[in-house]
């Protein structure tokens, strides 16, 4: 595997730098102070995090959920540019948009983002990232809810599927219960508004979900709402 490759310029004319080379010079200055300096990272905080894929470092969104206790969170990795609008289009260029959340193992996390590890991503070395990253997918759920009409806070989780292990198998199942439920929502059980929410699959409460693979989801949506009362 290619490592990073931090020296991209080299200065041969006397004096001062040019505006270019001080550039790559602080950039550097910025690298060796992050990996000198990692800001020790907490569970449960939102901010991005730097994970480590082989001998780079990568930017990563944490996601809530997904729980396997201290030792995996869910997280997906970002261009090291977010959110600005370039990143978007390199992002998709460099793969970064094909992996969808992964499971990432608590031991592989440096720190909090530091923009000094950009220098050490794919990216910043005009690299693909890799199809295998050595990370398995997190899990997807979706959740139908039934909330008291009053705007109260009183309702019940009717119906919990999961796990999904990619977003667009849970995103097609959440489309038909959308549709089922279109028109229906305050009707399907008097007194409550009856919805449908994607999130991700809480592993703690695996007992809680119905497997969805070859299972007719909008069967067990009707299922659910029976007996749901005002």
């Amino acid at each position: 595997m290619k490592r990073p490759s931090f020296f991209r310029r080299c200065s041969r004319a006397p004096g001062a730098l040019s505006i270019e080379d001080q550039a790559v010079v602080d950039q550097f200055h910025a690298m060796l102070t992050a990996v000198r300096n990692p800001q020790p990272w907490t569970l449960g905080t939102a901010q991005d995090i730097a994970v480590r894929i082989g001998p780079f470092v990568e930017r990563a969104h944490t996601r809530p959920g997904d729980d396997h206790g201290p030792d995996l969170i869910a997280v997906t990795l970002v261009h090291p540019d977010t959110p600005y609008a370039a990143a978007s289009l390199r992002g998709r260029q460099l793969g970064y948009t094909e992996h969808d959340w992964l499971r990432c193992p608590t031991t592989a996390i440096i720190g909090f983002w530091q923009p000094g590890y950009t220098l050490l991503t794919h990216a910043a070395n005009g690299l693909h990232l890799p199809d295998d990253i050595g990370m398995a997918p997190a899990h997807y759920a979706l959740y139908i809810e039934a909330r008291k009409r009053d705007n109260s806070r009183d309702g019940h989780t009717l119906l919990r599927l999961g796990p999904y292990t990619r977003a667009q198998h849970a995103q097609r199942d959440g489309d038909r219960l959308t549709a089922a439920l279109n028109g229906r929502e305050t009707t399907l059980a008097p007194g409550y508004r009856v919805t449908m929410r994607f999130g991700p699959f809480q592993v703690s409460d695996h007992r809680l979900f119905i497997d969805p693979h070859e299972t007719d989801v909008v069967a067990l949506l009707n299922t659910a709402v029976v007996g749901v009362s005002g």
